[in-house]
């Protein structure tokens, strides 16, 4: 079997589809392009790191910070003990961001936006606490 029948045969596997819905899939484009160029994104590692926090309810401090793998999933061992959803769920696009611009052969690290915040709007506006943090890619050694 070749690099490109072996790369669909697990990826079928991995997501569980049949024939017939890998089939469909397949008439995504983008979805085919993210799918072939997927090895390049497990040399990837993407890094949410918090560079401002003040009244932070979980605890989240400057430095802390967010792995994820190439592919988007948080590295657990390597964050800390607690995270924040409502940090957390701000990075979704980002990850797509950063994965698209690895997909296209781009500077993932090119990003204009590569700041954000959490859901809480801090105190000063009838929040708790806020963080900010600094989305980046490093490449695995």
């Amino acid at each position: 079997m070749e690099k490109q029948e072996l790369l669909w045969a697990d990826f079928q596997k991995q997501i569980g589809y049949t024939d017939e819905e890998l089939e469909e899939f397949k008439k995504n484009r983008k979805g085919v392009r993210l799918v072939e160029r997927s090895q390049e994104l497990l040399k990837h590692r993407i890094v949410a790191e918090v560079i401002r926090s003040h009244g932070c309810t979980i605890g989240h401090r400057v430095g802390d910070k967010f792995i994820m793998s190439g592919m988007g999933t948080l590295e657990t061992r390597k964050c800390p003990e607690h995270i924040c959803m409502f940090a957390l769920s701000y990075l979704s696009p980002f990850v797509a961001m950063i994965q698209d611009r690895i997909s296209e052969g781009l500077d993932p690290n090119g990003l204009v936006y590569d700041r954000v915040s959490c859901m809480d709007v801090g105190l000063e506006c009838g929040g708790w606490g806020q963080i900010s943090m600094k989305v980046y890619v490093e490449k695995k050694t």
